[in-house]
C-alpha cells in the first residue's frame, strides 16, 4: 500500500521489535493487526456498531484477536466482497482502513458477532500473513495541522447540516442528539467521519472520505454529502407528504360518508345501496308500457337482487340485467312527421340530383302518411362508395322527427352482435338493437345497418341468419333477444340498410329488404354538390371566410373531371379539402389577399391532374363496351388483331374472369360460324391466330354482359373494317346470336355520358330498365336496342 505523501501527512512511527504489537506507553498503538475485510461500505473512527461475520471463515482469526492484549483488529471495505469466503486478494485493499477495537464476541456456530468500536485510520506497511489469517504490520496516517478558524468554521458548517437533516430524516434522530451532546465543533476530525458515516452514500464515495486524512478537504468532501443528503430526504419527504395528503383526503371522505349513510339512514332519509338500486329501476318503468311477460321477467329479477348481498358475484349480474331490462322504452312511441312537403324539402336540402331516389322515398312517406303510420318495410339503399347512402338515412330520420342510429355491420362475424349473449356468458351484453333502443329512448327510431354486403361468417354463427328475423316485418314484433331473453317489438322500427353491390348478400336477406338503387354522380350534379355543400363544408371546417378563398365553376368542373372521377363525391371532398388547406397557408403568408381558384392555378393546389382526356380507341377490331363495378359504370374497350397466319388459335388477356372468358369464347365461336353471312371470307379464322385484350390488364374484370362487345371486334377484324364512330353496347350474347339482359343499365348510361358516346345499343330485354332511367340522364343519347346480334351488326356495319 502507498503511504501518504509527506508534505500531507505525518506518519506515526511504531516500534516494529516489540513482537506483542503493543507500545509501552498506555496511548500506544498496535504494530501489527489481523486484517478483515467488510463489503457494503467502509467504517469510520467514531463508530460503534456491531459487525456481524460468516464463523466458518472468520472466527479462528477472531480467536486470536481475542488473545491479543489490545483486542484489536483493522477493518478494511472491499466493495463487493462474498463474506463466505475465507480468500481474500490482498490487492483488493483499500489505502485506508480502521482500526477497531473487539467488545462482546459472540459466535453461534454459523455467525460470529462482535461490538466494533472505531478508534483510527490505518494503512499497511507490510504484510506478514497474506493468507487467513491476515496479518499485517500497520501504520497511522495523521493530518496536518491547518487553519483554526478555517477548521473551526467547516465544523460549524458540518453541525448546522446535521441539525438541518434531523427534522427531515428522523431515522439517525437519537443517534445525532447523541452525539452532538457528545462533540464539539473543537473535535473536528470524529465529528467529520460520523457525519460521513450518517449518510447513505455509496461505499466507493465513502471510502474517499476515509482515504481522505486531512481536515480540510475531508471535511469538503462530508460536507457535500450531507447536501446531497439533505436534498435527498426533503425530496422524500415531500413525496410522502403528497401521498399521505392524498391518502388521508380519501380516507376522510370514506368515513364522512360512511357517516352521512348512518345519519340519513338513522333519520329515514335515505335506504342502503340496495334498496335504492331496486326503487330506481321500478322508478324507471313509471310510465311505460310493459308487456305482461316481460314485466313479470322483470318482478322476478327485482325480488331476487332484495334478497342477495352487494358484495355477491350474483347481485352485480342481476343488477346488470335489471339495468338493460328497465332501460328500453317500453310502448314509449315519438310522433313522425308525416308532412310530405316538409320530408321534401328535406331531401332536397340535404341531397343534389338522386331524384329517382328521393322520389321513391317519398313514395314511401306517402304511403305512411296515408296509412297514419310508418312501420312493415325495410329499404336497402344499393350504390358505388360515397353516393349519399348514409345521409340519406340521416335525411328520411330527419324527415320524419325520429332519433336516428347508426351501426355498421362490416366484417361482423359474432351472432351474438345481433342476438346478444346468454347471460350464462362472462361479459354477456344484449345485441345491438336493444343497444339501440336504450340510447333513442323511443320504440320507433330510424336505425341504419351499414354495409350489410360486407358480413362475415364464423364458428361465432352467422350474423346474416341471425339478421332474417330482425328484418322480417312479419316477424320482428316478437324478436327475441338472448341477453333479455324477452319478447322486443321492433315492427314500428324504420330500417335503412346500405350495400354496394347485391351479389354477396344472402338471397333470403334480401328477399326482405325493398331494393332502392343509387348510381353515381354526372360531372353536372357532382359540380353542383361541390357548390352547394362540400366546399362550404370546407370552408366552415377550416375557419375560412368566403371572401378570403373562392373557387369558379370552371376550376369545379375540372376538378371533377381531372381528379375524382369516381362515381360517388368522397374523394371529391377530399380534394376540395386539399384545395382549402393550401389556401389557408398562402392566405397566412399573405394575410391581406384573396386567393382564388381557377382552371390555370388549379395544378398548384391539387398537383398534376390524375384523369387526363382521353379519345376513344378507334380502327379495325376495337369496340368500345360498357361495364358495372362496385364503384359504378365504366367504359371497356375491347381490342382484336391477327397475329399471323400460320395455324389457328385465339388467345384471351386482360386478367378476365371465369364467366368473361366464357363470353369470348360464345362469341369466337359465334363469329366462326357466321362469317359468310355477315359478308366476310368464311375461311378467315382457319389459319388466324387471333388475340383478344381487354385494357388496363392489372384490373379484375368480369360479368356476363361483353358478349357483344367481343362479337364486334372480332367481326370488325374478320371484315378489315372500322365500326361506326362514337358507339358503345352491352350485352351477353348467345351461340344462336340472341342477345341477352344485362344489370347496371343507369351506371352503365352514366360511363357513357362521362365519356361523351352519343349512341348506345342495349339489349331488347332491357327497354323497361331504361325507360325507368331519369329523363335528365336520357337528354342527348340515341338507344338503339338489339333482340338479335344482326341488329348489332346492322348499327356498326350496316
Amino acid at each position: 500500500m502507498s503511504q501518504a505523501d509527506s508534505n500531507h501527512t505525518e506518519i506515526i512511527t511504531l516500534n516494529e521489535q516489540n513482537n506483542t504489537g503493543l507500545i509501552a506507553s498506555g496511548d500506544s498503538l498496535p504494530a501489527k493487526l489481523y486484517i478483515v475485510p467488510i463489503a457494503n461500505r467502509p467504517f469510520f473512527p467514531a463508530q460503534v456498531m456491531p459487525v456481524l461475520l460468516a464463523a466458518e471463515q472468520w472466527e479462528e482469526t477472531l480467536r486470536r484477536v481475542e488473545k491479543t492484549p489490545h483486542k484489536s483488529l483493522a477493518l478494511f471495505f472491499v466493495e463487493n466482497h462474498d463474506e463466505t469466503q475465507s480468500s481474500l486478494n490482498t490487492e483488493d485493499l483499500p489505502e485506508t482502513g480502521t482500526l477497531v477495537k473487539v467488545h462482546q464476541l459472540k459466535s453461534d456456530g454459523k455467525h460470529i458477532q462482535f461490538i466494533a468500536e472505531g478508534i483510527k485510520r490505518v494503512r499497511v506497511a507490510g504484510w506478514l500473513s497474506r493468507k487467513s489469517p491476515y496479518l499485517a504490520e500497520v501504520n497511522y496516517p495523521q493530518h496536518r495541522k491547518e487553519s483554526d478558524n478555517e477548521i473551526k468554521a467547516y465544523a460549524m458548517a458540518l453541525i448546522n447540516a446535521i441539525k438541518e437533516l434531523l427534522p427531515i430524516n428522523p431515522l439517525y434522530s437519537e443517534e445525532l442528539k447523541h452525539y452532538l451532546n457528545r462533540f464539539s465543533p473543537n473535535e473536528p476530525s470524529p465529528l467529520a467521519d460520523f457525519a460521513a458515516a450518517i449518510t447513505t452514500a455509496r461505499g466507493g464515495e465513502l471510502q474517499e472520505v476515509l482515504d481522505t486524512i486531512d481536515l480540510m478537504p475531508r471535511m469538503e468532501k462530508v460536507l457535500a454529502l450531507l447536501k446531497k443528503e439533505i436534498d435527498v430526504a426533503r425530496l422524500h419527504g415531500e413525496l410522502t407528504d403528497e401521498v399521505n395528503k392524498k391518502v388521508s383526503k380519501h380516507q376522510r371522505e370514506f368515513f364522512l360518508r360512511e357517516q352521512l349513510k348512518l345519519i340519513q339512514k338513522e333519520l329515514g332519509i335515505t335506504k342502503d345501496d340496495k334498496t335504492s338500486d331496486a326503487e330506481e329501476f321500478r322508478n324507471r318503468l313509471d310510465g311505460k308500457t310493459v308487456p305482461e311477460e316481460a314485466l313479470k321477467k322483470i318482478n322476478e329479477e327485482l325480488k331476487k337482487l332484495e334478497m342477495l348481498e352487494t358484495g355477491s358475484p350474483e347481485y352485480s349480474v342481476t343488477r346488470n340485467y335489471l339495468d338493460w331490462a328497465t332501460s328500453i322504452p317500453w310502448g314509449v312511441h315519438g310522433e313522425d312527421n308525416l308532412n310530405l312537403k316538409e320530408a321534401k324539402t328535406t331531401l332536397n336540402r340535404d341531397h343534389e340530383g338522386l331524384d329517382d331516389v328521393k322520389a321513391r322515398i317519398l313514395e314511401f312517406l306517402a304511403v305512411g302518411a296515408f296509412k297514419g303510420e310508418i312501420s312493415g318495410s325495410i329499404l336497402l339503399l344499393v350504390g358505388p362508395p360515397g353516393v349519399g347512402k348514409t345521409s340519406i338515412g340521416k335525411s328520411v330520420a330527419d324527415a320524419l322527427g325520429r332519433p336516428f342510429y347508426r351501426f355498421s355491420l362490416g366484417g361482423m362475424r359474432d351472432e351474438a352482435e345481433i342476438k346478444g349473449h346468454r347471460r350464462t356468458y362472462i361479459g354477456a351484453l344484449p345485441g345491438k338493437f336493444v343497444q339501440a333502443l336504450k340510447d333513442v329512448k323511443v320504440m320507433n327510431p330510424v336505425i341504419m345497418l351499414d354495409e350489410i354486403d360486407k358480413l362475415g361468417a364464423s364458428y361465432q354463427g352467422d350474423p346474416a341468419s341471425a339478421l332474417l328475423e330482425t328484418l322480417d316485418p312479419e316477424q320482428n314484433s316478437q324478436f327475441m333477444d338472448h341477453y333479455l331473453d324477452m319478447r322486443l317489438d321492433l315492427s314500428k322500427v324504420l330500417f335503412i340498410c346500405t350495400a354496394n353491390q347485391l351479389d354477396t348478400i344472402p338471397a333470403p336477406l334480401l328477399d326482405r329488404m325493398d331494393v332502392i338503387r343509387l348510381s353515381g354522380y354526372l360531372t353536372e350534379e357532382k359540380v353542383a354538390i361541390a357548390a352547394k355543400h362540400l366546399w362550404p363544408r370546407q370552408l366552415r371546417k377550416a375557419g375560412v371566410k368566403g371572401r378570403q378563398l373562392k373557387i369558379s365553376r370552371k376550376a369545379l368542373r375540372d376538378t371533377v373531371e381531372c381528379y375524382a372521377r369516381e362515381s360517388g363525391v368522397r374523394n371529391l371532398e377530399k380534394q376540395l379539402a386539399k384545395i382549402v388547406r393550401k389556401g389557408v397557408v398562402q392566405i397566412l403568408e399573405q394575410p391581406d389577399e384573396n386567393i382564388t381558384v381557377t382552371p390555370e392555378n388549379l395544378s398548384s393546389f391539387l398537383g398534376n391532374p390524375i384523369f387526363r382526356p382521353e379519345a376513344l380507341m378507334q380502327g379495325i377490331g376495337v369496340i368500345t363496351g360498357l361495364a358495372w363495378t362496385a364503384m359504378g359504370g365504366t367504359t371497356l374497350p375491347i381490342e382484336a388483331t391477327r397475329i399471323h397466319t400460320l395455324n389457328r388459335g385465339f388467345k384471351l388477356t386482360g386478367k378476365l374472369g371465369e364467366v368473361m372468358r366464357e363470353s369470348a369464347e360464345i362469341a369466337y365461336s359465334y363469329v366462326c360460324s357466321n362469317l359468310e353471312k355477315y359478308g366476310a371470307d368464311k375461311s378467315f379464322f382457319d389459319k388466324a391466330f387471333v388475340h383478344l385484350h381487354v385494357p388496363e390488364g392489372a384490373t379484375p374484370k368480369d360479368g356476363p354482359s361483353a358478349g357483344v362487345t367481343m362479337a364486334s371486334a372480332l367481326l370488325s377484324l374478320a371484315l378489315n373494317k372500322k365500326p361506326k364512330a362514337n358507339y358503345a353496347m352491352t350485352g351477353e350474347l348467345t351461340l344462336t346470336g340472341k342477345v341477352l339482359a344485362i344489370g347496371g343499365v343507369r351506371e352503365k348510361i352514366i360511363a357513357a355520358k362521362r365519356q361523351n358516346i352519343k349512341n348506345i345499343i342495349l339489349p331488347e330485354a332491357n327497354r323497361g330498365d331504361y325507360e325507368e332511367v331519369p329523363e335528365y340522364l336520357r337528354k342527348g343519347l340515341k338507344i338503339s336496342f338489339a333482340e338479335h346480334y344482326d341488329d348489332v351488326f346492322n348499327k356498326l356495319f350496316g
